[in-house]
């Protein structure tokens, strides 16, 4: 997740980099330079749309979002879906149709069962029958709207084998050719077991680990992160400095993604300590806060809105 780097200019504006090319930013060359984070759809744009559905992520295309997250999980039946909580209470009417299946957890219900529910009316009725994508309906819209995608792996330990099941999903999809996994794909998770078997199956595969290591065990996650990914309050200077001084297992220097900042100036401020992105909820608030910071277009280099489906 390398950032353009910031010319030099009286008051240090700092550049926003809209897109994310490949990892390999030099240490010593990014400490020399100062450095504002690209912005990262949390789930889409659940501000504007329900999270972790195609019309979440046809509204980050809309915007000019070029970075998406979701979340993966397992049906009963042995299909990837994309859902972030590990019951389907919050944001589908499960607890409607299926009254007696309490506490409505996603690995209880197969895929046909859950492809019934609606997974946006209880965001807006504008949304009323939006359903819970499938993982590999999410890799091709993604693909299709050329955008780039965080791929979170949620609550392996609940779904065993998920690891093996995803790369291959990822394979049939098309996105672990040279061309996705160089610069738009990123996999990360709490669960550094998980991504440590991950990085088995494909070391070549960029990881995030999702958390704020202390300093002194920063090096251990080195070994298979190429990403440390920390809740944005845990964030500061000396923590940053540690861990941009290690490089990660493409001998890369590690990069940091900071969730979830929905504050255009606390997201500034993140920009200034050097993190390498910003996960929001609302990033095009994000994208044009950072944007105005530096003077820069905050939709140059975005290519138009592809054609719907």
């Amino acid at each position: 997740m390398r950032i353009r780097p910031v010319p030099s200019v009286t008051g240090a504006l700092l550049v926003l980099a809209l897109a994310l090319p490949a990892l390999g930013t030099p240490h010593a060359h990014a400490r020399a330079r100062q450095e504002l984070p690209v912005t990262i759809g949390h789930r889409g744009v659940p501000a504007q749309a329900p999270e972790n559905t195609l019309a979440s992520i046809d509204r980050a295309a809309a915007l000019g979002i070029r970075w998406v997250e979701n979340d993966v999980q397992r049906t009963r039946d042995g299909q990837l879906v994309v859902l972030h909580d590990t019951t389907l209470e919050r944001t589908t009417d499960a607890r409607r149709r299926f009254p007696g299946r309490a506490p409505w957890k996603v690995g209880d219900f197969t895929l046909a069962e859950i492809e019934t529910l609606d997974a946006g009316s209880w965001f807006d009725r504008r949304f009323a029958g939006e359903r819970v994508p499938t993982l590999s309906s999410y890799l091709r819209r993604v693909d299709h709207n050329h955008q780039r995608l965080l791929l979170e792996l949620k609550a392996p330990e609940l779904y065993p084998g998920v690891e093996q099941q995803t790369v291959d999903a990822l394979r049939q999809a098309g996105w672990l050719d040279r061309r996705h996994v160089k610069d738009r794909l990123v996999v990360q998770s709490f669960d550094a077991a998980s991504l440590r078997t991950l990085h088995r199956l494909r070391p070549d595969v960029k990881k995030g680990f999702l958390g704020a290591p202390k300093t002194a065990d920063l090096r251990s996650y080195a070994a298979f992160a190429d990403q440390i990914n920390p809740d944005h309050g845990n964030v500061t200077a000396d923590w940053v400095r540690a861990v941009h001084a290690l490089n990660g297992p493409h001998g890369h220097r590690l990069e940091i993604a900071a969730w979830t900042v929905d504050d255009p100036a606390r997201a500034v401020r993140l920009g200034r300590l050097g993190v390498d992105a910003i996960i929001s909820n609302a990033p095009h608030v994000i994208q044009a806060a950072l944007a105005e910071e530096s003077g820069e277009d905050p939709f140059a280099g975005v290519p138009p809105e592809p054609a719907a489906l």
